[in-house]
């Protein structure tokens, strides 16, 4: 008995609109992809930073108030905490031994909250902004400084206005 052979025809030609279609329909996907990952942040420059710690914080009208005793996480000089309230999130820095700075949480770049402390500066998770303790850009995507808050540190109690 004898077998038959099939022979397949090749592909019909790609016309050049076809072609032209396909790879824009794959650079697209792959350029989703990249931009995917551009803004993750277990990948980012600053996800090494650690985190801040939080401290207690009572509110009154819109005065923010925090207990800093031998316990707490603002106990030493160039120390760092976060503390969130009903009227926000706040980073705040202890400076010197009866200085501290109060700056909003949110980063200017994206507004991501700021979550990271290293090498006496704010650092953003989102895209590795570093601020300074007095709110200035250190390092950027971010051109703004974060806003600060005047502080007043007595009796053991920080508070600052919003």
């Amino acid at each position: 008995m004898k077998r038959l052979q099939t022979i397949e025809s090749p592909a019909p030609p790609v016309s050049r609109r076809e072609f032209c279609a396909c790879a824009c329909q794959t650079a697209a996907l792959l350029a989703a992809g990249t931009f995917a990952a551009c803004g993750d942040s277990s990948t980012s420059p600053s996800s090494n930073a650690p985190q801040l710690g939080t401290v207690a914080g009572t509110v009154s009208g819109r005065t923010v108030s925090v207990t800093v005793d031998a316990g707490s996480a603002l106990a030493a000089v160039n120390s760092a905490a976060m503390v969130q309230t009903s009227l926000g999130t706040f980073l705040l820095a202890r400076t010197a031994q009866d200085t501290f700075s109060a700056l909003t949480a949110v980063c200017t770049h994206e507004g991501c909250s700021v979550t990271g402390f290293a090498s006496n500066q704010f650092v953003c998770p989102c895209h590795g902004s570093r601020f300074t303790t007095t709110g200035s850009v250190a390092n950027g995507p971010a051109t703004r400084a974060l806003q600060q808050y005047t502080t007043q540190f007595a009796n053991n109690v920080l508070t600052f206005t919003v």
